[in-house]
């Protein structure tokens, strides 16, 4: 399993939305990395985020592959992550922090 947490503000993604992003994550994590996303979704109760003295409109996806992967694979990764992110949520680019990190060392 390959650990993918996803920050977002409570009424920000429906609930079909979500249940469309875990089946797209765990897709994206059996492509890319050979074994299923466990997907810890983290809600942001309202008035709970905040960017630039704002409530937040961002969200956060962080993926921790468990092998290194070089620079140019994961820009591309990204590129495929943070596409299908803001196709299906209607965030801009702006408002997405993707991360795919690099594994835990033993």
């Amino acid at each position: 399993m390959i650990p993918c947490t996803c920050i977002v503000q409570d009424g920000q993604i429906s609930a079909e939305s979500e249940a469309t992003l875990r089946s797209k994550l765990d897709a994206f994590s059996t492509k890319a990395f050979g074994s299923s996303a466990e997907i810890n979704w983290v809600t942001v109760p309202a008035a709970g985020g905040f960017t630039a003295s704002k409530p937040s409109t961002s969200s956060i996806v962080s993926i921790r592959p468990s092998a290194p992967i070089d620079q140019e694979t994961r820009a591309t990764l990204l590129h495929e992550l943070c596409g299908f992110w803001t196709a299906e949520t209607g965030q801009t680019l702006n408002e997405i922090v993707g991360v795919i990190s690099d594994p835990m060392p033993a």
